[in-house]
């Protein structure tokens, strides 16, 4: 496959359409059926955790979370933070709460955000609010023994963005030990004239200061002590497993060279 500049729009944009590369739905069906797993597993979750909803992080719409508490909190506890996917768009914290089970049951505090989604927020906003969030959340419990990041899509690549974080900025850098990366989008460029940009109204240098990969040197301070892991699925489309190896490979020669 050639370059995304030499794709015309409607390969463009089915490339950067991962419904329409599912196996076993039509490209409608599945968005419901996605819609609905992680809408009836969040409801299980809230229903057998113990949890805080609705803890507002700052003073926008959007600036809420869920956290979802371990049993015991009289020792040191580590905590994930999700960000949800939706193309920047769609779904929120009330999606979110799905994998919370597991690890609120090994002791772990589960955090599903939210943050304004476009229109109402473009990327700049969104980048910021994800950051905010998780100083918030170091700043609420004294206890906390580390900080794993997790994002599905649009929340990849959001994380990513906060592991590109100059923290100077915001007087107080977080223990971040691990970012779970699934799906990511970590070069905004390509989908600057699709439809998805539509709602963002990304212009060309909205989309390279909220690149990832144009980012890979803040990373640095994360290498020796926070494990980094992407992944892609299996079925998505080719310009997702690209940009993934990419991102993977620029993150891999940081390092090295360190």
């Amino acid at each position: 496959m050639g370059s995304w500049r030499d794709m015309d729009i409607e390969e463009l944009e089915k490339q950067y359409s991962p419904s329409c590369w599912s196996h076993r739905m039509e490209k409608d069906v599945v968005i419901d059926a996605h819609v609905k797993t992680l809408t009836e597993g969040t409801q299980k979750a809230r229903s057998v955790t113990q949890t805080l909803l609705n803890v507002a992080y700052g003073g926008r719409d959007g600036e809420k979370l869920d956290i979802y508490l371990p049993a015991d909190m009289t020792t040191t506890f580590p905590v994930l933070i999700y960000i949800h996917g939706g193309y920047w768009q769609f779904l929120s914290k009330e999606e979110s709460g799905f994998l919370a089970p597991p690890l609120v049951s090994k002791g772990v505090a589960v955090v599903a955000v939210d943050y304004d989604t476009a229109p109402k927020g473009d990327i700049d906003i969104m980048v910021d609010q994800v950051r905010r969030s998780v100083i918030f959340i170091i700043q609420q419990y004294s206890q906390i023994s580390g900080i794993y990041l997790c994002g599905h899509s649009a929340g990849a690549h959001l994380v990513a963005m906060t592991l590109s974080t100059d923290w100077t900025k915001y007087e107080v850098t977080p223990d971040i030990k691990g970012a779970f990366l699934v799906s990511g989008i970590y070069d905004l460029l390509p989908i600057v004239k699709t439809y998805i940009n539509g709602p963002l109204k990304m212009t060309d240098e909205d989309a390279l200061r909220n690149s990832p990969i144009q980012h890979v040197d803040k990373v640095r301070h994360w290498s020796e002590k926070c494990e980094i892991i992407i992944v892609v699925g299996e079925h998505d489309p080719p310009e997702f497993h690209r940009q993934s190896e990419e991102y993977f490979e620029m993150i891999l020669k940081m390092i090295l060279r360190t």
